[in-house]
């Protein structure tokens, strides 16, 4: 954990010197402006912790306020950074085109001045686009078909939310959101697949009363994702229960005679030295391969001991990288899925979730979040 936040804040660190570079470049400030920018960039690079504080003390309004600022920031950033590097390609092909072809393109290149309003104004309007789309949310539709349904069983609807992160950021009116197209989907299950609490505050909202309110007919199913754990377990836990959700942590349970569902923790368990559940291998061999086992598992990770003992691995985590252009590294980093559905060996399928809500910025670009409606339809059904 302290070595992803000191990594971390080494790169946003650099992605805010680097700012401060170009705007230098772009507006020669004197002494006293370079320092107030400087003193502003440090106040954004600490709204973090400052939320965090202010979260624990109890000043909810404070930590929402300073969490909207300071993720905003983070994300602007982020894009700025990605727009000027497009730009910077753009500039080195015209200057190295110029050297082999002994011409002068100088014309067609852009001012330092403009190398910082470009990126700004992009990263600004990809900004506000992208905090209408985290707030528009779609609803995927999967079919499976299966032949381990029993009989009599036409189709079993799950429905799963994952990656909703509540919170100071993701609060009551964005649930409401996501449940009522949960509620629409109709779902004989729903399950989420980890991290759907962010905060210290989870008891001090709805949040668990409007879970409550949502009854599928084989009841709710969830595992812990990597902010189960940085949030605090036992109130993420807690939150869960009043919810009515059954957390698989290391177990599997047999739905209605109808399926069996698994769920492992996740992986982050370990930075918090807490006691470890039984491998995913051990969990999935009990279980009868004439039953349709759900597996249900936070990173998009395939375990190759694993295939074949299970028919569906449904995931999240990877928010599908939430703003373009970061979604090509995670793309990379999870291969060979990040999202949707992919079959794999053995008769097992993945699908991966892009999230439902959001974690840090409030935006999403090219990644709009989801509720996902998975059918599993018998094989013999037309």
């Amino acid at each position: 954990m302290s070595v992803f936040l000191i990594s971390f804040f080494l790169v946003y660190g650099s992605f805010n010197y680097y700012v401060f570079m170009k705007a230098k470049a772009a507006l020669h400030p004197g002494t006293g402006a370079s320092l107030l920018m400087i003193i502003f960039l440090l106040a954004m690079m600490a709204c973090p912790f400052i939320e965090r504080m202010y979260e624990k003390s109890g000043h909810e309004a404070a930590a929402t306020f300073t969490a909207y600022i300071g993720y905003t920031w983070l994300g602007l950033v982020f894009l700025f950074v990605s727009a000027s590097f497009v730009l910077g390609m753009y500039r080195f092909v015209l200057y190295a085109a110029g050297l082999l072809l002994k011409s002068d393109f100088s014309a067609a290149s852009v001012s330092a001045r403009l190398a910082f309003f470009i990126p700004l104004c992009l990263a600004a309007s990809i900004a506000l686009y992208g905090y209408f789309e985290a707030k528009n949310i779609s609803t995927e539709h999967v079919r499976i078909r299966t032949s381990k349904l029993p009989a009599g069983l036409e189709r079993l609807r799950i429905v799963q939310i994952s990656d909703v992160h509540l919170g100071l950021i993701v609060g009551e009116t964005k649930l409401r959101s996501i449940l009522k197209e949960v509620e629409k989907a109709g779902p004989d299950i729903l399950v989420s697949t980890g991290d759907l609490v962010d905060a210290d505050i989870c008891g001090l909202r709805r949040f668990t009363d409007l879970l409550a309110e949502v009854k599928p007919r084989y009841g709710k199913f969830g595992v812990t994702g990597n902010h189960e754990f940085y949030s605090g377990l036992t109130q993420a836990l807690d939150c869960a229960g009043k919810a009515d959700i059954t957390m698989l942590r290391g177990k599997f349970v047999s739905v209605g005679g109808l399926i069996n569902i698994a769920g492992v923790d996740d992986p982050a368990a370990r930075y918090f030295k807490i006691a470890a559940t039984p491998p995913e291998k051990d969990v999935l061999s009990e279980l009868p391969a004439d039953t349709f086992t759900l597996l249900l598992k936070h990173r998009p990770v395939i375990s190759k001991e694993s295939l074949g003992l299970f028919d569906l691995q449904l995931s999240g985590h990877a928010h599908k990288g939430q703003i373009f252009p970061f979604s090509l590294f995670t793309k990379l980093y999870y291969y060979p899925i990040d999202a949707g559905l992919q079959e794999l060996a053995d008769g097992s399928h993945i699908y991966v979730s892009r999230g439902s809500g959001t974690w840090g910025p409030p935006i999403r670009f090219l990644s709009p979040p989801e509720v996902t409606v998975i059918d599993l339809i018998r094989e013999d059904i037309p």
